[in-house]
């Protein structure tokens, strides 16, 4: 039999019997949808975190040295005792790091939680409060709409001076100039003296909600306590020179702990590729979590096909009757039903890949999930469609094969 004429056979079927079609396809149908929106999410995440949240969250030729690590997977309790165990980095080791570094490199101390704001225009808010040094904003690249950024002798001086985000100034100033007004930080009052240009958001977590302040303010005290730094980020000249940088301070800083070859570091030395890893895993977690269902989808389309397929071999036992009586072989009746399974398994996964793609498009839209269809996921799902129809039809196929003519005549 001709492919040609098996595929009309297979649309001429569908089109006749179109409640029995709908079953058929719809478990190939969802399968393949959830297969494309899950996948769609996971390529538009790995891309997002690989072009936006890297270099939004880091800056560039970038890495941190700090006590506690800031991405850390799956710890253990004993390595989270292991970490609580470490000594606090103060300013004098960061100033012994900061001498050792490569010409070129720059640095700024950095301390961050979220902390209540208020204003004599708008209720309290909380606020990404960070304090910082002035080199923090040539790192992040952050660039002043209004206003300017504070300098290095004013952080020296210990200026009550704050540079906000676009949506600090929104809320706390409606409608207001906020150069020059004053932002209470957990009660201690900041002159605002910039706004920063728009950042926007990382996984729906907005980037302009920062007030940032010289760390020799009162809000270094607020937010370390004990006098520590929570971090230095440092930014190296170049790319090649990153490494270096990370070679020198766990150089100085292990010979100023004095510890001994053998031993492990009591700090830690964060690069943006410990974050890009820690999200690959969550990435790698959800694809393999999130391809159970369509999974599961495809399983009920092929045992549905089958069924199907079954009950079309028991009601055309004539037709295949009088097709072997004029010579059909047995691989032409094999060929006429799996061509069938197939074309009918292959319409549900090209609708599978439109509803996917809708759907993925839909969750972009509504919620903070980026989403990119991987056009390679589209070619496997057809290929999957088409296969789970060849091996749900194969069954169907074979027994339809094996009638014997006259028996399937004598049948009514």
């Amino acid at each position: 039999m001709q492919l040609l004429e098996a595929v009309r056979l297979a649309l001429q079927t569908i089109r006749v019997q179109k409640l029995k079609s709908f079953f058929t396809l719809l478990g190939v149908t969802i399968g393949v949808m959830f297969l494309i929106a899950v996948v769609s999410i996971v390529e538009g995440m790995n891309q997002y975190v690989k072009n936006d949240f890297a270099g939004k969250m880091f800056g560039v030729n970038t890495f941190t040295f700090r006590r506690l690590p800031d991405w850390n997977g799956n710890s253990t309790d004993a390595q989270w005792r292991e970490w609580m165990r470490r000594p606090r980095i103060y300013m004098p080791e960061i100033q012994i790091a900061r001498s050792a570094l490569p010409p070129g490199s720059r640095t700024a101390v950095v301390s961050q939680s979220f902390m209540k704001a208020s204003s004599q225009f708008a209720r309290p808010r909380q606020v990404d409060a960070i304090a910082t040094e002035s080199d923090y904003f040539v790192m992040k690249k952050f660039k002043i709409s209004s206003g300017r950024a504070f300098v290095p002798q004013e952080v020296a001086a210990g200026s009550r001076i704050v540079v906000i985000g676009v949506e600090t100034a929104s809320h706390f100033f409606p409608g207001l100039d906020p150069i020059g007004r004053e932002l209470r930080i957990r009660g201690t009052p900041y002159t605002v003296i910039g706004v920063i240009e728009k950042q926007g958001n990382v996984f729906g977590m907005s980037l302009d909600r920062m007030a940032i302040v010289p760390y020799t303010t009162p809000l270094q005290r607020v937010l370390r306590p004990r006098g520590d730094i929570m971090q230095l980020e440092v930014q190296a000249a170049s790319a090649e020179m990153v490494t270096e940088g990370i070679d020198v301070i766990r150089e100085v800083v292990r010979a100023k702990r004095r510890l001994a070859p053998g031993r492990v570091d009591n700090f830690t030395i964060e690069t943006p590729a410990a974050a890009l890893e820690f999200f690959a895993t969550i990435s790698n977690r959800v694809q393999t979590f999130g391809t159970a269902l369509p999974a599961i989808g495809l399983l009920v389309g092929a045992m549905v096909i089958m069924n199907i397929m079954l009950v079309a071999v028991a009601e055309r036992t004539r037709e295949i009757g009088i097709r072997k009586a004029l010579g059909a072989r047995r691989k032409d009746i094999m060929a006429q039903f799996l061509i069938e399974a197939a074309t009918l398994s292959l319409i549900g996964a090209a609708l599978g890949v439109v509803l996917g793609i809708a759907a993925a498009k839909t969750v972009a839209a509504f919620s903070p999930l980026p989403a990119a269809v991987a056009p390679w996921s589209v070619g496997v799902a057809l290929l999957l469609g088409a296969g789970v129809g060849i091996a749900a039809g194969a069954y169907p196929a074979s027994r339809a094969s094996r009638l014997d003519p006259i028996a399937a005549l004598r049948q009514e």
